[in-house]
């Protein structure tokens, strides 16, 4: 894509934000009841996940038909766009934070196509806060619309590092022990806060973050967010991370080396 294309449609994915974020608002701690998507385990969905990933499919199918989608709630509508442009789309990631009213969900708004994500949107309605990447570089926006250029802070060893994960929960089997023996190493660890972590590293507030077995609508918004503030994020082993799996970012390439290389031993 041209510069000028890649900002348009980050410019259309803000008003695919505005949106969802009129759909969600209403709901966020009006005491909504939980869907369970799942016969083992617990995935919740509620009719605010459903709402406002509605709302945007149909934005984008009036405005760019040839487009792609990829959601959460919704499935996946194949792009005969001529650059395979996809938007994916998290309408609430940390849907259990929605259910629990903690204002740590975002909704996340990926720009893909056959190469990888080129622009991404993560809007936090309840804050009135948004992170995104353009062209120009990572960007926060706060309720009074000032918008400042974000960049990750120098990152500091592993034994300086505050490292962050959604939940402890996550890391099974193979994964226990490096997780173990990375939190003894770090200076600070906190677990919580989904994609919003992903975008505190962005914004030169926490140093390295791993979430094992995201979907690509948990993280493909967030790709160029923190590649354009200056860090690094891919799998654990090294692949690209837009297409989800075992998600690891960090404030410097030397830091993502050292934190991988404990999972890879």
């Amino acid at each position: 894509m041209t510069t000028p294309q890649t900002d348009t449609l980050v410019s259309f994915a803000h008003e695919l934000a505005d949106a969802a974020d009129k759909a969600i608002l209403p709901m966020f701690r009006s005491g909504l009841d939980v869907e369970n998507k799942e016969v083992s385990g617990f995935d919740p969905v509620t009719a605010a996940d459903q709402a406002s990933e509605k709302v945007m499919r149909d934005l984008i199918t009036s405005r760019y038909p040839d487009h792609g989608i990829l959601g959460e709630e919704f499935g996946t509508k194949a792009s005969t766009h001529s650059e395979g442009l996809t938007w994916v789309l998290d309408p609430i990631d940390g849907t259990r934070a929605f259910i629990c009213g903690m204002p740590t969900w975002m909704t996340l708004i990926g720009l893909c196509d056959e190469t990888g994500a080129r622009g991404g949107v993560a809007s936090q309605a309840y804050t009135g806060e948004r992170f995104y990447a353009d062209t120009r570089g990572a960007w926060h926006r706060d309720r009074s619309g000032t918008e400042t250029p974000i960049k990750v802070r120098p990152a500091p060893s592993l034994e300086e590092a505050i490292f962050c994960s959604t939940s402890p929960d996550l890391f099974t089997d193979a994964l226990i022990e490096p997780y173990l023996a990375l939190k003894a190493r770090a200076k600070l660890t906190r677990a919580g806060g989904d994609a919003y972590i992903f975008c505190l590293l962005a914004a030169g507030c926490v140093d390295l973050v791993i979430d094992p077995g995201l979907q690509p609508y948990d993280i493909a918004a967030l790709v160029p967010i923190i590649e354009q503030a200056g860090g690094v994020v891919t799998t654990l082993d090294g692949r690209p991370a837009h297409n989800g799996g075992d998600i690891i970012a960090a404030a410097s390439k030397e830091l993502h080396e050292e934190a991988s290389a404990l999972f890879a031993a």
